[in-house]
């Protein structure tokens, strides 16, 4: 799945968000701090590709806020702590 943005969660927090997404449709990936190393401890990011605007705007009311830019592979704020 290509990865466009992304809203970090607790842990206890994920699972309310993933039936949500879950029942409405939206494609979304889980992430570990393993995986995405910007989380802090304790944290998962649930990570979206790019979706339509209507989608978004869903998504975007679902977590309150704007997500956060997918670092790139290759970005210098792509690193481990």
């Amino acid at each position: 799945m290509e990865r466009s943005f992304y809203y970090p969660v607790s842990w206890s927090e994920a699972h309310k968000y993933k039936l949500l997404l879950d029942q409405e449709g939206v494609p979304y990936e889980i992430q570990s701090p393993l995986e995405l190393p910007l989380l802090e401890q304790g944290q998962l990011a649930i990570v979206f590709p790019s979706i339509p605007l209507r989608m978004y705007a869903w998504v975007r009311t679902l977590f309150y806020r704007d997500g956060l830019r997918y670092p790139d592979a290759f970005s210098l704020d792509f690193r481990v702590r």
